[in-house]
């Protein structure tokens, strides 16, 4: 039997487009829409963390940097940054404050990341740890102000005795500004020690104190997510190998946790930000938890021994890879071990006793070459001998073409992995001609991780691409080609995520920002559509017998939701013009009393039936 409904979707053949609801095709992993998180252009420190302070410990290379001293005071030893020599290794440095009499008084200005987003009527916690070297008293006036300097709130704090100590206080702004500052005045005579100086707003996500940023973290958990992967990314790898990501660097009390600097601060000539380190206050820790919070699987990604290939090309010899491959070893316990183990004792310390159920790992990001390959192979072996149910996943290179896929194709077919991340940065119209790539890959072999993509409106790195619905549709299109393969395609994800409108280093971006607002793009509601419509199996859909895929402008995918009992249809027109078909359910059933049909995008005009899918 056909059922037929009319549906506007965007030149304009009269065939008419059949889903076949009888055979459902292939299974739609939970995992098939996901997100990538990277600390770029300011994702996390200036972004999703909502730490305030910038260069709050000192430890940036140039510890003075976000801060300014003002005081008529011609002492040049009036701020000094003194290190602990060894002690405190993470978190060596701290500043000692010598006040002298000031009619003006002494203060220590923060400028936060290209300012401090600060809201009229909200409530925000000023922390520091302090000691008073002498064992007496320091009087501390903090205040908000705005870019005309004029205040905005205040409170006061007294700071006692020789040992440090963590000192917390609450102010309340009057006023909004978005390039806000934080004044310190030391109204007393004599000298201070201050480090970790903080400020966060209290409208954190679920109000965690020292938290993430609401309306970010709300916008990703509004996708729904099957999965999010993180750190990275080129993060991951790191610009040489001392400043790649390791994870046991960023779990633990937060003055413990070892800055570094970010390996996008200088890596773009039209961007350079050398003010861009990472503190960590968004650590393994809270990824796993905010996979947790937005019900997304965690999808970690490990260094395998070797820097980022298009700078310094460093790798670590074979021989002394053992302490990398610990680490992937040692994550998984963090994540899944009993609290009795030694990085579960770790975990729970933090506040989670229950494991986080990571199923899956990443090893290396865009690497290449057969250094790479050798490499994963002993993190492969290593980790399926202690896991054997853990998924693990190799990067396919930075490209989707050309020699280093080439070469990586023929290596992944001696090795057989589980799953191969494949990236792509394209043009638009790259996109449009690779809808039906995975269509004739080895339905028997490996699966397929898009880990990467984003269409690129003028080429890739370009300062000057844009978030336009040419690349959305572009994109949109592609998808329909990922779902249609979802037997082969089991997990996909934008990329970049974040984009601070001030800080930024690469377009286009999913999610766009500035100190106090944030949107989606077209971008993000092409992924959002996707995700939140997902289904559970996939259905044949074609017209004139053809796949309706490219025809007169026209992609599409369906799929069946077993859960709702639904049938889902995405159809993408890249084309000017409006199209109308005729949509004809193949199936031996009949629709449901009182079952409709409706849209899931606002853009498309749906002819009302009086039916309900049933």
């Amino acid at each position: 039997m056909l059922i037929s409904a009319s549906m506007y979707v965007s030149a304009q053949k009269p065939l008419p487009v059949i889903v076949d609801v009888e055979h459902p095709k292939a299974k739609i992993q939970s995992t098939m829409w996901g997100i990538f998180f990277e600390d770029i252009n300011m994702a996390a420190d200036g972004g999703i963390y909502a730490e305030l302070v910038k260069n709050r410990s000192f430890e940036f290379f140039n510890p003075r940097t976000g801060w300014k001293v003002r005081t008529k005071c011609k002492d040049s030893s009036a701020l000094i940054i003194l290190n602990r020599n060894g002690k405190h290794s993470s978190n060596p440095r701290f500043a000692r404050i010598t006040v002298n009499p000031d009619p003006e008084g002494y203060c220590l200005t923060n400028y936060g990341f290209r300012g401090m987003g600060i809201k009229a009527g909200a409530g925000y916690d000023f922390s520091m740890l302090a000691a008073v070297p002498s064992g007496g008293e320091m009087d501390i006036r903090i205040e908000l102000i705005d870019q005309s300097g004029n205040k905005m709130g205040g409170t006061t704090l007294k700071i006692s005795g020789s040992e440090w100590k963590k000192y917390s206080v609450p102010l309340i702004s009057e006023r909004t500004d978005t390039r806000a500052k934080l004044n310190i005045w030391f109204e007393s005579t004599g000298v201070v020690d201050a480090d970790m100086i903080s400020l966060f707003p209290q409208d954190t996500w679920k109000g965690r104190k020292g938290g993430l940023r609401a309306d970010l973290v709300q916008l990703l958990a509004d996708m729904k997510p099957g999965f999010i992967r993180f750190p990275g990314g080129c993060i991951v790898e790191g610009r040489e190998l001392e400043t790649r990501y390791q994870w046991k660097n960023t779990i633990g009390p937060v003055e413990e946790r070892h800055l570094i600097v970010n390996r996008w601060n200088t890596e773009f000539s039209h961007r350079p930000t050398p003010d861009y380190f990472q503190s960590f206050g968004l650590g393994f820790y809270e990824y796993f938890l905010l996979a947790e919070d937005i019900g997304a699987e965690p999808l970690p990604v490990l260094s395998c021994g070797m820097a980022c290939q298009f700078n310094t090309a460093e790798v670590v010899p074979l021989n002394q890879l053992d302490p990398y491959i610990q680490d992937a070893l040692d994550l998984i316990e963090f994540a899944n071990g009993p609290v009795s183990s030694e990085w579960g004792k770790k975990r729970a310390e933090m506040g989670h006793p229950e494991p986080f159920h990571m199923k899956m790992i990443g090893i290396g990001n865009e690497q290449w070459g057969p250094q790479y390959f050798e490499r994963y192979r002993l993190f492969e072996k290593a980790v399926l001998a202690k896991y054997p149910d853990m998924k693990i996943i190799l990067g396919a290179g930075p490209s989707s073409d050309g020699d280093l896929f080439d070469f990586a194709w023929n290596e992944l077919h001696k090795i057989k992995p589980q799953i191969v991340d494949e990236h792509y940065y394209k043009d638009p119209q790259w996109f449009l001609k690779n809808v039906n790539r995975y269509d004739h890959y080895d339905r028997n072999g490996h699966k397929i991780f898009a880990g990467e993509y984003a269409a690129q409106s003028d080429y890739v790195c370009s300062p000057n691409n844009k978030n336009n619905w040419e690349c959305a549709l572009a994109e949109a299109a592609f998808m329909t080609g990922l779902e249609r393969n979802a037997d082969v395609v089991t997990m996909c994800s934008y990329a970049p995520l974040f984009g601070h409108a001030d800080g930024w280093q690469w377009t286009p971006d999913l999610i766009w920002f500035d100190n106090l607002r944030s949107f989606g793009t077209p971008n993000y509601y092409v992924q959002q559509m996707f995700s939140t419509h997902k289904g559970t199996d996939v259905l044949d859909i074609t017209a004139g017998n053809e796949s309706l895929s490219g025809q007169d402008g026209l992609f599409a995918t369906a799929a069946w939701d077993n859960e709702k009992k639904e049938i889902i249809l995405k159809i993408v027109n890249v084309t000017d013009k409006p199209i109308i078909r005729n949509i004809e359910l193949k199936t031996k059933k009949s629709l449901v009393p009182g079952a409709q049909l409706s849209s899931g995008c606002s853009t498309d005009v749906f002819a009302k039936q009086g039916y309900k899918s049933g």
